[in-house]
């Protein structure tokens, strides 16, 4: 039952995404990230795959949690080979450009499969110089109900998805976002 929801999730996402479609080239200067405390739990698994790290469902869940502080935390689930997350991470980019030096952290979610890690995953940071704000989190070992229990309106069936969170205000979004989209949801946090 596991394997047939993973099954049925990976052909809804590819569906939701294709992978032929490529992003504009991103500005090089990299900004606030945000490393998840290593300390969260004892199943953490380092990596040096490209200098990210790789994360359990825990820290997952303790990445999108609420946090008493005045810090907007925007995290974005991608995979490398969906068209509409490369076609929307050029306007977070510049997004980490613009509030560089302000209590904001971007975090990108790879949930590509772990045979991409090596090779996609790791030329897509090195490319856009986001070794830092990418953490890898393998689907495979979840439960089929595990988004549903951690997020108000995604199951995990399609990417992109964002959370912005401050405090115990959020604002999720399904599918890909324009730039106005996540200028208009951040400037809902001021």
């Amino acid at each position: 039952m596991k394997k047939l929801f993973f099954s049925t999730l990976i052909l809804a996402a590819i569906f939701s995404c294709k992978k032929n479609e490529t992003a504009e080239h991103l500005a090089q200067e990299n900004s606030n990230t945000e490393k998840i405390d290593s300390t969260t739990t004892k199943q953490t698994t380092e990596t040096s795959v490209a200098d990210m790290k790789v994360v359990n469902t825990t820290e997952i869940t303790n990445l999108i949690a609420p946090k008493k502080n005045d810090t907007i935390y925007i995290t974005n689930f991608f995979a490398t080979w969906c068209g509409p997350c490369m076609k929307e991470i050029p306007h977070f980019v510049e997004k980490m450009q613009q509030l560089k030096g302000k209590p904001v952290k971007f975090t990108f979610v790879s949930v590509d499969a772990k045979d991409d890690w090596n090779t996609a995953v790791s030329d897509f940071a090195d490319e856009y110089e986001l070794k830092k704000n990418i953490v890898l989190f393998d689907t495979s070992a979840i439960s089929p109900d595990f988004f549903t229990k951690i997020t108000k309106t995604w199951d995990g069936g399609s990417i992109p998805f964002t959370v912005i969170k401050k405090g115990d205000k959020e604002v999720e979004t399904v599918g890909m976002m324009s730039k106005e989209d996540l200028d208009s949801k951040l400037n809902s946090f001021k």
